[in-house]
Order: C-alpha cells, then structure tokens, then sequence
C-alpha cells in the first residue's frame, strides 16, 4: 500500500512489524493501492500540563517498541521514552518506522514524562503533513490541522438507534456509545452508517462532553480493474436502503431497488455519511463488471 502526500496519517504514524492499524485505501491507478488514511490503536489520554518554555532537542532513531502513545528513540546516549501525546508540529514525516532518523523537541510533563513537541526529519527533509490534493475517487482529505485533541479508538457495529447524520450509535463490548459526526469527522473511509456496519472510530472528547469522531473507517472490500463507461451516465434519486455497506449502496428508488457499487465515487456533496433513509441524487454509469456505479452523491 503506497503512503504518498495525500495520507492522512495523523492518527496512525507509528508503523511497526505485528501491530494492528487500519486502512482505508484505493486504487491510485498506477497498479498500487494507496492509503487514504491509516488509524492506529491508542490509548486514552489523561490530561497533563507540559513546561514548554524550557525545551529541549534530541537526535536518534525509532526505536522497534514505538506505538501510537510512546515514542522510543534511539540516542548516542541510550533509550528515550517520549510521549507522544502533546506533539504539535511534524515536518518531513508522514509515518514513523524502525530506524528512521528523527530530531525531536521535547519537554517535561508534571507526570514526570518527557513528552514530544515536536517532531522532524532527521535527514533534513521538508513538511510531510500537507494534506491538499485529492486522491483517484475525487474526495478531497480532511484538512490536517482540524482536529487538535487526543484520540483513542473504539470498533462496534452501527445500532438501529443511527438514524441522523450526525449522531452515530455505535455497540461495542462495553456498550453503546453516542458519537457525534461533524464537520472535522474524516468519513472518506467509513461513509456508510447502516445497522450492523462494523467500524472502527477513532473518538476524542468534545467541548460540548461528547465524543466527537475524528475519523471513521469501515470494512470495504479490495477494488477490482474495472472500466466504466462515463460517455452516458444517469442520474437517479432515492433514499438509501437499510442493507447498504461500504461497497454497495442500496437505493430505493419509486421504480425499486437500485444496487451501486462504491468502488468509483468521484464526489460526495452535502452528506458527511450515509444513513437509513436518507435521500440522496446519484449520477451513476454501468462497469465492465455489468454492475452499476455510483460517480457522485448528492444529499438532499
């Protein structure tokens, strides 16, 4: 899976050997598949004040034992443990693995941690978390600098209570959680909230006591080749049906149920995610698969 300037790695930079993350990818149509966003496991966050102005810099290596939450870098001097939970800047890295040079700005906590402020290059290489552009399906990423606070992640499946587009009901072993999706909720690979959908989210508490969703991704098949013929495409309205997923859409239209594969969607407008019964204007063209697809979704 390539890793190029349009991954949004922002809650999954730390990548190293048997550790679960999770990937929304798509077909760059260069034969590779690329990552769109990458989300990794992280635990909860407690608050903790970090004494700033008197920082220091450090040089090393990522240690193989790094994870989202702890940083190990290899110096002259031996292991740091940094915390990552405080870090603001990254220039010139957009995901960290063993051995990478990195010179790191960090401060003391008053939970007697060094923390990582600040995070570059160790090789001198430029700003790596530009996230303009968009990727081959035409959805623009999330801007990179939208959501500040810490995250951890939560995976469930969508409980018939979803019946809005901005609360999601998400079951998961510890009960239901309400979610709110707003305007930072990168839902690029996790649009489809329908009962029963798995997905993994990944949550941070919002000023309002809510947990907020900062990126949600759901399981979605691997894309196939497939050419579409966009010399005559039609424009159908619907409501979406309660079996759709991430790969199918169902539509109910007043002529019945339409079935759209996901795999080509160029745009999506007025709709941060899908939902039981919400309306919808799709243009869509038939695949060399003899399926239809859908090119671009409109909300009502």
């Amino acid at each position: 899976i390539v890793i190029d300037a349009n991954t949004d790695s922002r809650y999954g930079m730390v990548i190293m050997p048997d550790r679960n993350i999770n990937v929304a990818v798509y077909n760059g149509g260069d034969g590779y598949m690329h990552a769109a966003s990458i989300v990794a496991p992280r635990e909860a966050v407690f608050p903790v004040n970090v004494d700033t102005s008197s920082t220091s810099t450090v040089t090393g290596t990522v240690g193989e034992k790094s994870t989202e939450n702890i940083l190990y870098l290899d110096t002259k001097q031996g292991q740091m443990e940094l915390k990552l939970d405080k870090l603001g800047s990254v220039a010139g890295c957009k995901i960290l693995v063993s051995g990478k040079k990195l010179s790191v700005s960090c401060a003391r906590g008053d939970d007697a941690y060094m923390h990582a402020v600040s995070i570059s290059d160790g090789t001198g290489g430029t700003s790596g978390l530009s996230n303009t552009g968009s990727n081959s399906s035409g959805l623009t990423p999330a801007p990179a600098s939208a959501i500040n606070a810490s995250t951890s992640t939560v995976t469930g499946k969508v409980s018939d209570n979803t019946r809005a587009a901005d609360l999601l009901y998400l079951k998961t072993n510890d009960g239901e959680m309400q979610i709110v999706i707003d305007a930072d909720t990168d839902s690029r690979g996790g649009m489809v909230l329908t009962p029963g959908n798995k997905l993994t989210v990944s949550v941070y508490r919002g000023s309002d006591a809510y947990m907020h969703a900062a990126v949600v991704t759901g399981n979605k098949d691997g894309y196939q080749s497939v050419e579409i013929d966009t010399s005559s495409p039609a424009t159908v309205t619907g409501t979406v049906g309660s079996k759709s997923t991430e790969n199918i859409l169902f539509l109910d239209t007043p002529q019945g149920q339409m079935e759209l594969k996901l795999d080509c969607v160029r745009s999506v407008t007025n709709c941060k995610v899908l939902v039981s019964g919400s309306k919808l204007t799709l243009t869509c063209a038939r695949g060399s698969d003899a399926y239809m697809h859908a090119l671009d979704i409109t909300g009502a």
